[in-house]
């Protein structure tokens, strides 16, 4: 009987069916509490109420967006972004601005705003191929930023611990971190390497609203973010309405991917792996990238099979070539030279390449390298740059490659990486030299002594910027 219940409880299924709508709980005052519950903030309400009933539906949301919020989200936008279809820049719109968000909110409370479709660039991506990516208008990423704070105060109490992908208080490392852990010291001798093909513009949007019903029961709200959804993208002055996605680039895409995963995906792997699974299984999910872990090959051939099925009811297909299951953990070397095979096959993830290795005591390490495509892709950027600077003083073009240096060791300085971000810095030191000597008709118009000099003065030096990923995270 107690199985029955977790089944009917964990099941992705039942989710899939809404319960009858429930109004929004008056405070119940929290014994103990350092403040009463009246002094918390209506964020910390949403979250709470949200918290202590996972079938709560809220009727009530839409005035939650008032002018002040709306102030909010236009402060946290970028200021350099390039405009949408409007042609608005951030500083332009600050002219007038309490005029313009007053009556900006007033057309969202009335219901007469009007999202603008995206105006649509193409960006080159690793494999050769282009990404389609959506540029909103200015009112339209300050409405969709503020509704994401909204919406944020409830989600945030139903994702899984699993999905890494942009949460706040969450990054790209804690996830690396998670597939570490996972891989060296839970029992996992399989990895399903999984990729969504082409996740953000095929997400249905009937399935988007029905999930969204789930806990939304407020019809401007879901109006207002049906809007969005049907806003259609501009290419080259021709207009073309959304029948299915959401824009890669709206402020309100990715927490409305995570929303569609987490019903479609998270909560059907979560109920597998307790129920059907033989061994234990691990998911780490970024957006529409995710590593399963497994301990046993049945069980992950079985989920392979099986969760094609599960996302082809909600229009989405695993990319047959970015999708593979291979060996890999602690035993795979070994159990591979048993086998007569070679070394165990490696997986990129999040910018990294894994790769099963030894530790200096002979203990089992997963090494993350920066993998070769994304250093080749950002060499060749750096380089064109440079020579679009050939004219441009020196101390310019130093501060520039600083700041490209240091956001790239930022991200990939983890242990283990340091001969590939060595590697990288040399690199780049090449192509700096190349191009100063480019600059004069004399040959060797910069020696190795001056241009030494320059080097230290302005391109940071290769260390370690994260911890051990045991350090950080634990399982």
């Amino acid at each position: 009987m107690n199985k029955e219940r977790r089944q009917k409880r964990t099941s992705a299924e039942s989710v899939e069916q809404r319960p009858p709508a429930e109004g929004n709980p008056d405070p119940i005052p929290v014994t103990g509490a350092p403040y009463p519950e009246a002094a918390w903030s209506w964020r910390e309400r949403i979250r709470q109420a949200a918290k202590r009933n996972k079938d709560l539906r809220f009727t009530s949301l839409l005035h939650h967006i008032t002018p002040e919020l709306l102030a909010e989200a236009y402060d946290a936008l970028k200021r350099q972004a390039a405009p949408g279809v409007d042609g608005m820049r951030w500083e332009d719109y600050g002219e007038g601005l309490s005029d313009r968000l007053f009556d900006l909110h007033k057309q969202v409370q009335d219901g007469r705003y009007r999202a603008l479709p995206s105006k649509r660039v193409w960006i080159p991506k690793a494999d050769g191929t282009k990404r389609p990516l959506g540029i909103p208008a200015l009112e339209d990423k300050i409405v969709q930023q503020a509704l994401v704070w909204v919406l944020e105060c409830i989600y945030e109490s139903d994702f899984c611990g699993f999905s890494y992908g942009f949460r706040p208080g969450r990054s790209q490392h804690d996830a690396l971190d998670a597939v570490s852990v996972a891989i060296t010291q839970r029992k996992v001798s399989w990895i399903l390497d999984a990729d969504i093909m082409s996740f953000f513009d095929t997400v249905s949007h009937d399935w988007m609203m029905k999930f969204l019903e789930h806990r939304i029961a407020d019809p401007r709200v879901l109006r207002l973010i049906r809007k969005f959804l049907r806003a259609g993208v501009s290419e080259d002055g021709k207009l073309s309405r959304a029948v299915a996605g959401t824009p890669q680039g709206a402020v309100i895409s990715p927490l409305l991917a995570n929303i569609y995963l987490h019903y479609a995906l998270d909560l059907w792997v979560n109920w597998w792996r307790k129920e059907r699974a033989r061994g234990e299984v691990y998911i780490i999910r970024y957006a529409d990238d995710f590593v399963i872990g497994f301990q046993y090959r049945e069980d992950a051939e079985r989920l392979r099979r099986e969760l094609q099925q599960r996302l082809q009811k909600f229009g989405l297909i695993l990319h047959p070539e970015k999708t593979r299951l291979i060996e890999f953990g602690r035993f795979a070397t070994q159990n591979r030279r048993e086998r007569g095979k070679g070394k165990p096959e490696t997986f990129n993830f999040l910018g990294f390449t894994h790769i099963c290795s030894k530790r200096r005591n002979g203990g089992f390490a997963v090494r993350r390298f920066t993998e070769a495509k994304r250093l080749k892709r950002t060499l060749r950027r750096i380089r064109e740059e440079l020579r679009y600077r050939i004219a441009v003083p020196v101390a310019d073009v130093g501060a520039w490659l600083r700041r490209v240096m240091q956001g790239h060791l930022n991200y990939y300085a983890v242990p283990g990486n340091q001969k590939a971000c060595r590697a990288f810095r040399t690199e780049v030191c090449k192509a700096w030299m190349f191009v100063l000597r480019r600059r004069s008709q004399r040959r060797h118009s910069i020696n190795w002594s001056r241009f030494n000099s320059l080097v230290r003065r302005w391109l940071p030096s290769v260390t370690v910027r994260h911890p051990y990923p045991n350090q950080r995270l634990c399982v």
